[in-house]
């Protein structure tokens, strides 16, 4: 991906937040210049991966197979006295897919906050990694229910679904609705060690440099 692309994205979904009044912290909006100027206090955001995470898992074509996510929570094992949960807020547009994949630890709510609707394709993993052909146990919202293997859910907004450990998932905007706003609630997010995808992608982007970095990624930030 451009850095130039990458800016422009966080500059959009800054502006798509505001439209849907949801607030970020304030280290949201610290600039390179900022960040070069922080000291240990701020190692949890670094150590736990807060803040913007922009993907196009290694498609070159962001809008059709990518995601934009702000980590605001997240706990590390690490960490003395660390948090046991996490909490992501994402920008899906219509159309544009987050790859298969499943959690080998994490279990995680992802919730509809408003703007279009979230649909979302389910199967269960087989031992091997392969997509079973058994039915999946849904969760929305207090109900639990089956469905076929393969059967797409669509999340309107108010609406979220529970995603258990193993089960694969996929995920995009439904056409003609508009970019939705997407929360996540869940136990402590590893992007290294917890996805299990069920293509070969890559979850952090190579960046051609293209012009000066406005905001650090997540995995970017510079030590204390």
């Amino acid at each position: 991906m451009k850095r130039s692309d990458i800016n422009r994205l966080i500059q959009e979904a800054i502006e798509f937040f505001d439209e849907m009044n949801f607030k970020l912290p304030p280290f949201a909006f610290w600039g390179v210049d900022e960040w070069d100027n922080k000291n240990h206090e701020y190692d949890e955001i670094r150590a736990n991966k807060l803040g913007w995470d922009v993907t196009d898992y290694g498609s070159d074509d962001f809008m059709s197979r990518g995601l934009l996510l702000f980590t605001i929570r997240n706990g590390n094992p690490e960490l003395k006295d660390s948090k046991s949960y996490a909490e992501k807020i994402m920008v899906v547009r219509e159309g544009q897919i987050t790859p298969c994949h499943f959690h080998w630890k994490k279990k995680e709510d992802i919730i509809n906050r408003g703007g279009g609707n979230l649909l979302i394709r389910l199967h269960n993993s087989t031992e091997d990694g392969e997509l079973a052909d058994s039915p999946v146990q849904v969760h929305i919202d207090g109900r639990s229910y089956e469905v076929p293997a393969g059967t797409v859910i669509r999340l309107t907004p108010g609406e979220s679904i529970t995603l258990m450990t193993g089960q694969y998932h996929s995920f995009w905007g439904e056409p003609g609705f508009g970019t939705v706003l997407v929360g996540e609630v869940s136990e402590c997010n590893d992007d290294f060690a917890d996805n299990r995808f069920y293509e070969n992608v890559g979850r952090f982007p190579d960046i051609e440099e293209d012009e000066t970095t406005l905001f650090y990624l997540c995995n970017e930030y510079p030590k204390a």
